[in-house]
């Protein structure tokens, strides 16, 4: 059991890879772009100064969030002055001559190349017959050129390293003045024209890749790669909107969502089993019969309807008002006892709890049902019948034990099925756990923050079938993992 159990976990580490990465790639190329109000669709207009402050701000942005590096594998260092050109084009162009989304999305390319677009963009300045186009390649330059502070976003610095800090803030703060606006003058043009081919001439060394600097750009410079560096190290990254760590958010919320989750687990099965067993003993009697429709009828009802029903039925006063409406506790619970706190909780997460639980009840129970149908008629009940035991000794340490097997699968599934099924029941009853964290954060597109609370998800799914395994042979000795 021990060598099966290690083996399990190890194979769960590339299969939670491989689930990572599929979640990655469908939430990177969903449709929406975070922090894009902070660019405006075409700034050309603008003073330079306003407009690369703008540019800026949201280059900082994206690159804070690898935002700017394509989503799995990155061609940059081959990227053509002419690819470039017609990014710069497309900006420039007026407007009844290109579609707004193509001045955006052309806008987008030329900060997201980053580095990668210099050696084209001094060529292009200094060679390019439309003076608009150099502008705003000037423009791009000041933007693209600026070097990463080190430890930007955090950590503490040694004394090298804000030595290091103070020159590239220098070498920042220069290249911020080489740009030049509409109404600027050939001869200022001419100075940053000189200005951007001296200081490309000093720091070209920085574009001359080999062939091995290629195959680590190609595979890790891009948003997965940077993502699961972060992720190996139990870093889940900032979230967008607040610029918190998103684990310790999610861990501060995930008593709330285990809270009323657990519960319902051990709820469902506490009664679901009990229920099963006694059904199939009692099978095609009447009360079977009429327990049956109760629970498919119970399982057709969507919890959405049966909250706002409970809601409405024991919170508002119409007819009765004799539990809380919203959350999971009191508002301020500092002057409660600790028994008062655990009442005021258990108050508060009765509707969820029961929300969470019908569905899965009326599910569990008529797979235990079924299961112990088919033990029951096996050869050895008849033979144990045939012996003369008792029949609960028959039905509960005989035909019970096997009958499990079914709804224990179940096992692997219901955990993440709780969670993501606490989106709804959180939002209604407002519960302040993952499920509603995950609602608001896909509302803001918050990338971070939905993607660790899908990974968690994905977790509980493998915890749930490893467990489910390891149950088959705690019910039935017979099953073994050798």
């Amino acid at each position: 059991m021990g060598v099966y159990v290690i083996k399990r976990i190890l194979l769960m580490i590339p299969t939670f890879m491989a689930i990572s990465l599929i979640v990655f790639v469908i939430l990177n190329f969903a449709p929406g772009n975070p922090g894009a109000d902070k660019l405006g669709a075409d700034n050309l207009g603008q003073s330079s100064q306003l407009a690369g402050q703008q540019q800026e701000s949201y280059r900082l942005f994206k690159e804070q969030f690898n935002l700017d590096k394509p989503v799995l594998v990155n061609t940059r260092f081959a990227m053509s002055d002419a690819t470039i050109r017609r990014s710069l084009a497309d900006v420039v162009a007026p407007g009844d001559e290109i579609a707004a989304k193509r001045k955006i999305n052309a806008r987008e390319d030329l900060i997201d190349w980053g580095s990668y677009a210099i050696p084209g963009l001094v060529r292009i300045l200094n060679g390019d017959d439309n003076r608009r186009v150099r502008q705003l390649a000037a423009q791009t330059l000041s933007l693209n050129a600026q070097r990463v502070m080190v430890k930007q976003y955090g950590g503490t610095l040694t004394d090298d390293e804000r030595t290091q800090n103070l020159l590239i803030g220098a070498e920042n703060e220069r290249v911020r003045q080489w740009v030049y606006g509409t109404d600027d003058s050939d001869d200022r043009e001419a100075e940053v024209q000189r200005s951007w081919l001296k200081w490309f001439g000093e720091n070209e060394a920085r574009w001359t890749w080999s062939g091995t600097d290629r195959i680590s750009i190609f595979l890790f410079d891009t948003r997965f790669a940077k993502y699961w560096s972060n992720l190996a190290r139990l870093d889940l990254g900032l979230s967008h909107v607040d610029k918190r760590p998103v684990l310790g958010t999610v861990l501060g919320k995930l008593k709330y969502s285990v809270t009323i989750s657990f519960t319902s687990v051990i709820l469902i099965y506490l009664i679901s089993v009990p229920l099963g067993l006694w059904s199939a003993v009692n099978q095609n009697t009447l009360p079977d019969r009429f327990l049956t429709v109760f629970l498919f009828m119970l399982y057709s009802l969507p919890s959405f309807f049966v909250g706002v029903f409970l809601l409405n039925l024991l919170t508002l006063g119409t007819p009765w008002d004799v539990l809380p409406t919203t959350g999971f506790s009191a508002i301020d619970t500092s002057h409660m006892t600790g028994l008062q706190y655990l009442w005021d909780v258990l108050k508060h997460v009765t509707l969820p709890i029961i929300c969470l639980s019908y569905a899965g009840l009326a599910v569990l129970s008529r797979y235990a049902r079924t299961g112990l149908l088919d033990v029951i008629r096996a050869d050895y009940i008849r033979t144990a019948r045939a012996k003369g035991l008792p029949e609960w000794v028959v039905i509960i340490k005989h035909a019970a034990r096997n009958g499990m097997i079914p709804i224990l699968t179940l096992l692997a599934t219901l955990l993440p099925t709780l969670i993501g099924g606490s989106v709804v029941i959180e939002f209604i009853f407002g519960i302040p756990g993952m499920g509603l964290y995950v609602f608001d954060s896909i509302g803001v597109r918050d990338y971070n923050a939905v993607m660790a609370v899908l990974l968690i998800s994905s977790l509980l799914t493998l915890v749930g079938m490893l467990l489910s395994d390891i149950s088959y042979a705690l019910v039935d000795p017979r099953i073994t993992f050798d």
